[in-house]
């Protein structure tokens, strides 16, 4: 007698299955890209180009919820250090005021004074080239940077 050969028909069945889904899918595929390239052909004639979305992904659907109110912005509250009025030196009064002021405030007016007396540097814009004002509150020096002016001008507030 000659043996039958055995077969093993559970595996047979899954091969055949997923030769079944992957021929399901390259079908899907193709239709896919045909549906794309008339698309594109539509675009195309308006004049763009057609962007290949990812794989997966898909184009959101608009949400039937209403969106949550939004808080209404509070502005910004300035630190009180800043904002307390201080006492300035006599040099820096005559370019300021002689009042107390609150250091923001001494800053704008210096700036103030500075591009009214056109002092700002015209080759490097962050050199200010003193008067005699000004020279007596950055102690003598004849240019000063901008960055090294509240420096000096600390000095003079109290």
């Amino acid at each position: 007698m000659a043996k039958a050969k055995k077969r093993k028909p559970a595996k047979k069945k899954k091969a055949a299955k997923k030769k079944k889904r992957s021929s399901k899918r390259k079908a899907r595929m193709a239709a896919a890209r045909k549906k794309a390239r008339k698309a594109g052909k539509k675009k195309a004639s308006k004049g763009r180009k057609s962007a290949k979305r990812k794989k997966g992904t898909s184009r959101r659907k608009a949400s039937s919820r209403k969106a949550a109110p939004r808080k209404a912005k509070s502005r910004r509250k300035p630190n009180a250090a800043f904002m307390r009025p201080m006492s300035v030196s006599g040099a820096l009064g005559e370019v300021v005021g002689h009042r107390a002021i609150p250091r923001t405030e001494v800053t704008k007016k210096l700036w103030a004074y500075i591009k009214k007396n056109r002092l700002q540097d015209n080759v490097n814009r962050r050199m200010i080239n003193a008067d005699e004002k000004l020279q007596r509150v950055f102690g003598g020096k004849r240019k000063v940077s901008m960055f090294e002016m509240t420096k000096l001008v600390s000095k003079h507030m109290s």
